[in-house]
């Protein structure tokens, strides 16, 4: 039972009585009713802070006067909390203005609290989970529907703001001098398209020493010709080149022609994958050695020639040579040929971005690693769980709320930005 005691000088006095009685368990969960009981009465007194005396108020110039007291319910993080408040009307009528949702940023009913822990928890998992999370570990129980109905308005918030809102970057402890500009896709099942590919951008910033020190990440839903994705991530792009004007800016990607198409255009150099390279290398070496019993010879094979790509300037034009020789060979099976001639063109149409060895020379990554660790978990460890088929707008939200949530200093900024400028203002 949890009882005001005193409320002056802006100082709440709660008295609240907990049993401690039965096992540990059942004691903590008396205390957190009864905490939950006492953020349920503070944070009633808060909202009424935000709400007017009555008087009338001047909205854009226009008058409006008081109509009545509504009842209103709102949700927090400790309960529902129902009260009165005014809202206000012109003389001619019209929509319905209530000053304290407004000034409290009231997000669909919710304070802004209770908003942020539901959209952060809905980012990271289905909205069954989310209301199971909140009645099993926080005692608060609410609908699935509300669930989407908040984090979609929160969603909906980043999106308008994407490309209008400048984060502040964490303090760094070094300086940094490579800004690495990467990007790759992951399949997601859509409603009424089957499997789509959604987008995945990431700018890393490294020290001198090649350590990475901080990641920007942006993920976009599936689209025809990836225009917003591409919008969104120069957008980006040219936020931290400001930041940065002397670092050295390096693309890195797979082998699709869209991604240097924008790598040329906003980089300094760019570089093929190793990681991806490595993995056309391992069909070849089933051409050097196509028999059965050659596992340990292939395997000797790929990590030589792998160990040389990296370190030897020269090993590309040297791997070349030999898959035009491996290709001569009469006993490769029809299956094996196809991939190595795949290779050669491949290693053909890519020589000119395999500078391996250059790269690691001067401490510079040159596999697109944190790209992928993305894919995964931006994307598919939310989108692709067993049974989920997505519309363009349910995987747009849960993408834009992942990204301000992975990267760092991010999340807690928006939500700064929405004390300031308001919720309804920002759509």
């Amino acid at each position: 039972m949890a009882e005001i005691i005193s409320y002056a000088d802006r100082e709440l006095t709660i008295e609240v009585k907990v049993k401690l009685v039965g096992s540990m368990l059942e004691m903590e969960n008396n205390v957190l009713d009864a905490c939950n009981e006492m953020g349920s009465l503070a944070t009633k007194e808060a909202l009424k802070k935000f709400d007017t005396e009555g008087s009338p108020i001047k909205m854009r110039g226009i008058k409006m006067t008081s109509r009545l007291k509504a009842n209103k319910l709102y949700r927090t993080p400790y309960g529902n909390v129902e009260l009165k408040r005014h809202v206000y009307q012109t003389s001619k009528g019209g929509k319905i203005y209530c000053p304290l949702d407004d000034k409290a940023r009231i997000i669909r009913g919710s304070t802004p609290k209770f908003a942020q822990q539901i959209s952060h928890k809905y980012s990271n998992m289905n909205a069954t989970s989310v209301c199971r999370d909140l009645e099993e570990n926080y005692h608060r129980k609410i609908a699935h529907c509300y669930v989407q109905e908040v984090s979609d308005w929160v969603g909906s918030i980043a999106q308008a703001k994407e490309e209008v809102w400048e984060y502040d970057m964490p303090p760094l402890d070094k300086a940094i001098s490579t800004v690495v500009v990467s990007l790759d896709g992951a399949y997601i099942l859509m409603r009424e398209e089957k499997y789509r590919e959604a987008m995945v951008g990431n700018i890393s910033l490294y020290d001198i020493e090649g350590e990475r020190q901080h990641t920007i990440y942006i993920g976009e839903a599936p689209e025809y010709g990836k225009e917003t994705f591409f919008q969104r991530f120069e957008v980006e792009v040219r936020k931290i080149k400001k930041q940065y004007p002397d670092a050295f800016y390096l693309g890195i990607a797979d082998g699709a022609k869209t991604n240097w198409t924008f790598l040329e255009k906003h980089t300094d150099r760019q570089l093929l994958d190793f990681y991806h390279v490595s993995e056309y290398l391992a069909t070849v070496s089933y051409a050097a050695y196509p028999g059965k019993t050659d596992k340990a010879k292939r395997e000797i094979w790929l990590h030589e020639r792998c160990r040389d790509l990296k370190h030897k300037p020269d090993t590309v034009e040297l791997l070349i040579t030999e898959m035009k020789k491996l290709s001569d060979k009469k006993s490769l099976t029809k299956t094996i040929r196809e991939k190595l001639l795949a290779t050669l063109t491949y290693f053909i149409n890519h020589r000119h971005i395999m500078d391996y060895a250059t790269q690691l020379s001067v401490n510079q990554p040159i596999g697109s690693g944190v790209t992928e660790a993305a894919c995964k978990t931006l994307v598919k460890q939310r989108l692709c769980c067993s049974g989920m088929r997505w519309k363009h707008q349910g995987a747009k939200v849960i993408l834009s709320l992942r990204a301000l949530v992975q990267s760092k200093g991010r999340w807690q900024q928006f939500w700064q930005r929405l004390e300031l400028y308001g919720t309804h203002s920002c759509l």
